[in-house]
């Protein structure tokens, strides 16, 4: 069917922010590697793919360090907006609320998770003012090597339960559903985002989960 629309939300890993060797590293893949890219080439014509990522967004938190703008929930109204009408959002959100200095633990991510859909629902950013549909994309897990492993001291553990809370939320919710841990994982030079291999395969991934919802 032509004239469809995926909005892609997230954050340095839909940003297709390459591994870093090092904090000052600002490396960006091209748009045909990031994952984005491959799901539009994957999906073909009568499709269009919006990125939507920002390093360091969170789900629902402001951060102290990076700006009251990496908070997810407070922009997401304003992206929505921007680009509707959104035949599908997805959402891949929640690496960076494993950060040590945020503390959260993962029992909460389902509320944050949930005020995100909702914020979704009733955003009207749908065809013909309705709602979009919404694919939520469990991230893999962190692995604290490198130089991020001081700032996600502790993530390697709680953010292995991340897919778990997110099968709960869709299910509970109603949304569609990937866990990116059973596709991809997480680059062993920095522990959080995903070399060039890894995009391709979760590009073709989600392409395949949103056809199965937007046939």
């Amino acid at each position: 069917m032509s004239g469809r629309t995926v909005m892609c939300y997230g954050d340095s890993n839909t940003h297709g922010t390459m591994p870093m060797s090092s904090r000052e590293d600002m490396g960006r893949f091209d748009p045909a590697t990031r994952w984005p890219g491959v799901m539009a080439g994957a999906l073909g014509d009568g499709w269009r793919v919006i990125e939507e990522g920002l390093p360091g967004r969170t789900t629902v938190l402001p951060d102290p360090l990076g700006g009251a703008h990496r908070n997810g929930l407070a922009v997401l109204p304003a992206v929505l907006d921007s680009h509707r009408p959104l035949d599908v959002v997805t959402l891949m959100l929640g690496t960076n609320d494993m950060k040590l200095r945020f503390q959260v633990p993962v029992v909460e991510m389902a509320d944050a998770l949930a005020q995100l859909v909702a914020t979704i629902r009733g955003s009207h950013a749908g065809p013909d003012g309705g709602a979009p549909a919404v694919l939520l994309i469990a991230p893999p897990p962190v692995l604290e090597v490198g130089c991020l492993a001081e700032i996600f001291e502790g993530a390697a553990e709680k953010s292995k339960r991340l897919g778990a809370v997110y099968a709960e939320v869709a299910a509970r919710e109603g949304t569609g559903f990937l866990d990116a841990a059973g596709v991809i994982a997480s680059s062993p030079v920095d522990g959080v985002h995903f070399d060039a291999a890894e995009h391709a395969k979760l590009g073709a991934a989600v392409a395949g989960a949103v056809r199965a919802m937007v046939p």
